[in-house]
């Protein structure tokens, strides 16, 4: 069994696709789209992740998408960190229709050029409200980001954070060497479980399951496969690869790791971060 712990869905005139080179993904995609993608891909649920609008209105409409799509287990909404009233925030969504499905909250921190953002009073009382109000955190981060994505979570410890797709390594540069040091700290805090997830989009055109695999060797040594999950990062996985090819490389990594371990990986670190709640479909 698969949960695939990371896809979005979106509307084609979401202003970040609007980026040269994203002509591939500049579409809309719907619910009839990911149930094309998940026929036959051995995917048993799915957690889908807010797609950059940073708008309350995409949460409110991803829960209810949610709701009437028993294939998505869960919804990752978007918050703002600097919210001042996060408390309403978050019981105005789990008043929505589907807000029983929210199990997860991130804000686009790639995007902040502070260096310090996460480490402002306001900014981590939010990140110990999510954590209080039973959700996890998911950061969306780049690679230098990393060292305060690890003092904020060694500073909050009743929230669980998620490491979405390993931080973004430059793995098209080959910088495994700078990128375990930086993940490191961050992968020491148990309160951090991390996402296989995105990486082939990180390896560019040229990915090959060789140039993937050290990246995974190391976050297993690293995070240990009971804090790590798996996800297509569909549809942004496009740009390189297909549905099935996102997940299939990830398999191949894997390849080493016993029956156990992969069911963690693959199921149940997802489920249990998340407090999934599988339905039929």
């Amino acid at each position: 069994m698969i949960v695939d712990a990371h896809h979005h869905l979106w509307r084609g005139d979401y202003p970040w696709l609007a980026e040269p080179g994203l002509e591939p993904i500049r579409r809309d995609y719907t619910v009839a789209d990911l149930r094309r993608v998940l026929d036959g891909s051995g995917v048993r649920a799915t957690v889908l992740v807010e797609g950059g609008l940073c708008a309350a209105e995409e949460t409110a409409g991803f829960l209810a998408t949610a709701a009437a799509t028993p294939e998505i287990a869960g919804v990752v909404g978007w918050v703002s960190l600097a919210d001042p009233d996060i408390a309403a925030t978050l019981e105005r969504y789990r008043s929505l229709p589907g807000g029983e499905l929210l199990v997860g909250l991130r804000d686009q921190v790639q995007g902040v050029a502070d260096p310090a953002f996460l480490a402002r009073a306001d900014v981590r009382a939010n990140l110990a409200a999510i954590g209080a109000a039973g959700l996890a955190c998911d950061l969306v981060v780049r690679a230098h980001q990393l060292p305060a994505c690890a003092a904020a979570a060694a500073a909050t410890p009743g929230t669980a954070f998620v490491l979405d797709h390993l931080g973004k390594p430059r793995i098209d540069a080959g910088g495994l060497a700078e990128w375990r040091e930086l993940v490191a700290p961050l992968a020491a805090c148990p309160n951090v479980s991390a996402k296989l997830s995105g990486l082939l989009t990180e390896a560019g055109p040229g990915w090959t399951g060789e140039a993937v695999r050290p990246f995974v060797e190391e976050a297993l040594e690293l995070f240990g496969p009971e804090r790590l999950m798996i996800g297509s990062d569909w549809p942004v996985c496009e740009l390189v690869a297909s549905y099935r090819q996102a997940l299939e490389v990830m398999g191949e990594c894997l390849a080493g790791v016993s029956g156990d371990e992969r069911a963690r990986i693959h199921a149940g670190t997802a489920i249990d971060v998340y407090g999934l709640k599988l339905r039929a479909p």
